[in-house]
């Protein structure tokens, strides 16, 4: 059932229609994006300006408006004396319609830029009514679900989705710079490799054959190595299909690059200075404040291993639990609950990696870089020359959330076979999150890969990490959500 305002709306539609004018037309041309209008010096004339209204405020015979995109806002003003059809246009105007203008700019008594309207063309009826206010905490369902209102009237939303469109340019040119080629991998795969997640499956019909949505581009891009690409990177849409939280998507962009000769060290150096490079573009300064905490980017980011951390909080050397029985049973003897549910079917790794997140990584605010992961909890990364049972792999950490994973890879295809045979066996013991065996990355392993280091960060992580966002759902513009019953 419509509202009261829709059927006033709808009237007013029907009312441009008999007067002949075109409610919806083709194109309006326009002089000046409204941001750059709202620049100019008073006196320009013609400007011609569009977008849509977000505020009328009528004052005997004057009338000024607010018209508004995701950059900018700026004034209009309607004067009955000097526009033609004066009375006519604010019969049929309301706040949320489209219209163009052209006119000549003048500041007001109240240093407002505006422009004086001569020309006014209606470009877009709205049917609804736009919301008047706007409270994240009670409408935050539909501000995801319609996220285009969220837009309009939301400030700290539009900012937040300018900075994500800003840093992934930023990073894409501190890369390409840096002789790096972006490429474009499979979404469909045949396997769900990559990384340590649940994958979403799918069917292909005229194959007649399931696949899986990526849940990382990492096997893809590193047989491009194999084929003479040495630095690599891709902007990829990934899914893992995982629990929902308020720093988990299960559709989020990733990047991910890999660069040939190069090992992890290497890359804690690129990292750092990607970080730098992006956060002083997009936020204009490397220093911010997390909570009570000062972080300058520019400052030296230590580097700690699981085991300093842990034994650090709880005094439990995990060193001295050599199998994930004996790791279990000395985690529940201290009392410790993790984040599963059936604990009996992890590996060492995933045990030790679920404790670090349980005990230590909350306490890591400023930029970390944690080292030493066991190795079945990274199984194509390189094993550590002095302690095969550690891989050369690092994750930074920042305000208590994982921004980036790293590593040396893994280039050796007979240990890299025998991983994957290992994950296969836990995965068949009932660890979904363990990978799965890909012949084909193994064959191509086989042709000879170099020494090769890579990484990968997920925007949406950032981009709630640098906005101070508590909900990840605010980082991107159309999160998931449950349908609706029709």
């Amino acid at each position: 059932m419509l509202s009261e305002q829709e059927i006033v709306r709808r009237e007013k539609l029907e009312k441009i229609t008999a007067l002949g004018i075109n409610a919806y037309p083709e194109r309006f041309e326009t002089s000046h994006t409204l941001e750059a209008a709202g620049k100019l010096e008073d006196g320009v004339d013609p400007v011609s300006v569009a977008g849509r209204i977000t505020a009328i405020r009528q004052i005997g015979r004057l009338t000024f408006a607010t018209i508004q995109d995701i950059f900018a806002k700026y004034q209009l003003c309607l004067k009955a004396d000097n526009l033609e059809k004066y009375d006519e246009i604010l019969s049929y105007l309301d706040v949320g319609d489209f219209v163009g203008v052209k006119g000549f700019t003048f500041t007001t008594k109240k240093n407002e830029k505006t422009l004086q309207v001569k020309h006014f063309t209606f470009l877009g009826k709205c049917l609804r009514p736009l919301p008047e206010k706007w409270h994240g905490l009670t409408d935050v369902e539909s501000r995801y679900r319609q996220r285009y209102l969220d837009l309009i009237v939301n400030p700290e939303t539009q900012q937040r989705m300018i900075m994500r469109t800003t840093l992934v340019r930023e990073v894409r040119r501190f890369l390409e710079d840096r002789t790096f080629i972006e490429v474009e991998t499979p979404v469909l795969q045949a396997k769900a490799s990559g990384a340590l997640a649940r994958p979403f499956k799918t069917h292909h019909n005229a194959l007649d054959a399931d696949f899986f949505l990526r849940i990382a581009p990492e096997t893809y891009l590193k047989r491009l190595i194999v084929g003479g690409f040495n630095n690599v990177f891709e902007i990829a849409r990934c899914f893992r299909n995982e629990g929902i939280g308020p720093n988990h998507l299960q559709e989020f962009t990733m990047v991910e690059g890999y660069s040939a000769y190069w090992n992890f060290e290497d890359n804690m150096k690129l990292i750092k200075e990607l970080f730098i490079h992006v956060v002083q573009k997009v936020s204009g300064s490397t220093t911010f404040t997390l909570g009570t905490h000062t972080i300058d980017l520019k400052e030296e980011w230590p580097t700690v291993t699981f085991r300093e951390l842990i034994k650090g909080d709880i005094n439990l050397d995990i060193d001295q639990f050599p199998t994930a029985e004996t790791l279990l049973a000395e985690i529940k003897r201290l009392g410790i609950k993790l984040d599963e549910d059936n604990l009996s079917v992890l590996g060492r790794g995933n045990l030790i990696d679920l404790l670090y997140k349980r005990v230590s990584r909350p306490k890591l605010i400023k930029p970390t870089f944690l080292v030493s992961h066991p190795i079945d909890l990274s199984p194509l990364a390189r094993a550590n020359d002095k302690n095969p049972q550690l891989t050369d792999r690092f994750q930074l950490v920042i305000n208590g959330v994982e921004i980036v994973n790293a590593y040396s890879e893994l280039v050796d295809p007979i240990e890299q076979n025998k991983r994957l045979e290992a994950q296969a066996a836990s995965k068949a013991k009932g660890d979904q999150d363990a990978m799965v065996k890909e012949d084909d990355y193994v064959m191509a392993m086989e042709y000879g890969m170099p020494p090769i280091s890579g990484w990968g960060f997920g925007i949406e992580r950032l981009i709630q990490f640098l906005s101070v966002c508590d909900n990840i759902k605010d980082c991107v513009l159309f999160p998931l959500s449950k349908p609706k019953a029709d």
